[in-house]
């Protein structure tokens, strides 16, 4: 492995973890590398006429994405190679009535979203950013991105002489302690549609912007993503989990040729179910399948033999904590991709799609790991039983080992990521139907 090609890998990570506060952002982002590398965009509510040989994509929600590249060989010997990611992250929501005055102090009310680890998000430099739908000159809402993109908010927290438990036995009450300040009460308070409004008109000044009518805004760290250790051995942001592997499947993606046909599904909604039109357990993947190949058998043929990796992030062998593990399916950080795997279908993984991601990496000379939850813990899911269940393609889960996942910063190891993007290049790129199986 070639350092200099690790280090700009994760460079354009970094950069790409760095533009993409929130789903909107992560799926605004795929779709202008995707634009840029010659994909056509399609809209939902026009008919279609796909070219084989060209590449494509579709938005759900603005925080959804599916590109397709549309091989030159028959799908129904071929089948299509899918790759599965989630665009959204565990993180603070704000609540529509959130501005508020509390004892001198503006201050947020926010909602949590997934299962965040609180007490990281505390003393930390916090924006905000998201979507927020308006009344402009037409008679229909608009929507835009916004992004405050500087520290504005923060969440101070008690000092240890007001709380001399704080290092015992400390829980944290999102209601109640989960208040980011934003700034000193003014005397004459503007209101934080007007706040809102501001900001637009400094990110987009043509826009005219009558009235904000709603929001969907997220808090985030404005902290960089870095490479970071003593021997640069690691990447450290927000989001890893699981823009990370968003970013694998995309570099994969352009990578690969046109003989076979590649899709790149990136979902919401995954931290809280994928129970919505555009997360995994909507039919937003089912839908684009069968506008693709309208004609059920031979959709069923090129499904029988196709095969979905689903890449989200797996839990490295924390060296604290290393009773969490299960002692003989620790992942390190490193040491290559995981293959996840659960008896109970929490993870989508078999013997088979297991051997042929496999023998993959050790066609790119990849080290391969294995997790598995100790026996007493209740195992994470992922988007791979959804799809698997939902669409009926054989499915393998996967990852990169990491730690502090669900903080508001977590850390990967600085050469997985690459070598998981190689592993996912040749899969796109190999010529035998993936999921065809002697």
């Amino acid at each position: 492995m070639q350092k200099t090609e690790v280090q700009h890998f994760n460079q354009r990570l970094i950069d790409f973890l760095a533009a993409s506060p929130t789903a909107f952002h992560a799926t605004q982002n795929i779709a202008r590398r995707l634009s840029e590398a010659g994909f056509i965009a399609l809209k939902e509510n026009d008919s279609w006429s796909l070219q084989k040989g060209q590449g494509y994509f579709v938005t759900r929600n603005d925080s959804s994405i599916i590109a397709f590249k549309y091989g030159e060989s028959p799908l129904e010997q071929s089948g299509i190679r899918m790759f599965g990611a989630h665009t959204d992250s565990p993180c603070l929501k704000l609540k529509p009535n959130a501005y508020s005055v509390n004892a001198g102090y503006s201050q947020l009310a926010v909602e949590t979203y997934g299962g965040v680890l609180l007490n990281t998000w505390f003393d930390r430099d916090l924006s905000i950013a998201g979507r927020v739908t308006y009344k402009g000159d037409s008679a229909l809402p608009a929507s835009c991105l916004v992004n405050f993109d500087r520290p504005i908010a923060c969440l101070p927290s008690i000092a240890i002489h007001l709380d001399r438990e704080a290092n015992r036995n400390k829980t944290v009450n999102p209601q109640k302690e989960m208040l980011p300040i934003l700034m000193l009460a003014e005397k004459k308070p503007k209101s934080w549609h007007e706040l809102l409004t501001s900001q637009i008109n400094q990110q987009y000044p043509a826009l005219k912007v009558e009235s904000i009518l709603d929001f969907e805004l997220s808090l985030y760290d404005t902290q960089a993503p870095a490479v970071v250790g003593f021997k640069e051995e690691f990447i450290a942001s927000a989001r890893l989990d699981n823009l990370l592997s968003c970013y694998v499947g995309l570099e994969a993606l352009l990578q690969s040729d046109s003989s076979e046909s590649c899709l790149l599904v990136c979902t919401d909604h995954e931290e809280v179910g994928s129970a919505s039109a555009c997360g995994a357990k909507g039919p937003m993947l089912e839908h684009f399948l069968q506008r693709v190949i309208p004609d059920t058998e031979l959709r069923l043929r090129t499904l029988d033999i196709s095969l979905m990796l689903s890449a989200d992030n797996a839990h490295g062998l924390h060296p604290n904590y290393q009773d969490k593990h299960d002692s003989g399916h620790g992942p390190l950080l490193n040491a290559g991709p995981v293959i996840k795997v659960n008896a109970n279908q929490r993870y989508s993984t078999t013997s088979e799609t297991a051997a042929l991601f496999k023998l993959l990496c050790k066609q790119v000379d990849v080290p391969v790991q294995s997790f598995v939850s100790r026996s007493d813990m209740e195992c994470g899911s992922t988007i791979g039983p959804i799809t698997s269940a939902e669409v009926g393609v054989k499915t393998l889960d996967i990852g990169v080992p990491t730690f502090a996942m669900h903080s508001i910063r977590e850390l990967a190891g600085a050469e997985d990521a690459y070598a998981l993007s190689q592993v996912a290049t040749l899969y796109f790129k190999q010529v035998a139907a993936p999921g065809k199986l002697d």
